[in-house]
């Protein structure tokens, strides 16, 4: 981690990897509630879904937004499923069931935005 009177740069591989509630791999790239100063107010994580797996059905009562980076998938929201690639991003409603399939053959690697940051208590599980 790097400071500088108004540059906070993070390094994706000293960022704790952790298994996230929807089941993907996930590293937290800035969160204002955390222990270093970060003054946004959303937060940003880089998430990875290994070849052949889910996410598991989850709704954020906040605003979220998908970039991905590598790989391919269907992205699911509520009733409607699409084909996700590099490059594209996808903007997730607050209150909307989502999930995420890996469909390619390798790691499907993206970034998550949360508006407002993400909070444990704003995340639903579904079964």
């Amino acid at each position: 981690m790097f400071y500088g009177a108004y540059m906070l740069i993070r390094k994706l591989q000293s960022c704790k990897e952790i298994i996230a509630g929807d089941g993907t791999r996930l590293r937290e790239l800035v969160h204002p509630f955390r222990e270093y100063s970060f003054s946004g107010r959303y937060s940003l994580a880089h998430a990875v879904l290994p070849v052949g797996q889910q996410s598991l059905r989850h709704r954020l009562s906040s605003s979220e937004v998908y970039y991905i980076l590598a790989g391919q998938g269907i992205m699911h929201i509520d009733e409607e499923s699409a084909e996700v690639r590099p490059g594209d991003t996808i903007e997730i409603p607050p209150g909307s069931i989502q999930w995420l399939e890996n469909t390619g053959e390798k790691d499907l690697a993206f970034l998550c935005i949360v508006d407002p940051a993400w909070k444990e208590d704003d995340e639903s599980i579904l079964s």
